[in-house]
């Protein structure tokens, strides 16, 4: 439980960032879930960034092995699009 209340606390960093508590859903769980969702999307967001950052630096000849950055990159905007879609559903259900 610790962790837990340590990822609450960490969570409150994002700026701008209010969790829409779900219908039948209440306490704790309601509040990590929505938590949960914006890291999600901020760790899309730095997989991204992480992807961009190899891609400049990677060696662009014929035997360099230049899909890696385009993994992290679209493993990022999967990410975010995951993350996107679930936060507009369950404020959908909500409100």
């Amino acid at each position: 439980m610790y962790l837990a209340s340590e990822m609450t606390t960490l969570a409150g960093l994002i700026p701008d960032a209010k969790p829409t508590e779900i219908t039948g859903l209440h306490g704790p769980v309601a509040k990590l879930f929505g938590w949960g969702l914006w890291l999600l999307v901020l760790a899309g967001a730095g997989g991204t960034a992480f992807g961009v950052y190899k891609l400049a630096i990677s060696d662009k000849s014929r035997h360099g092995g230049g899909s890696e950055p385009f993994k992290w990159m679209g493993a990022g905007v999967a990410a975010i699009l995951l993350a996107g879609s679930l936060i507009t559903i369950l404020n959908g259900i909500a409100g």
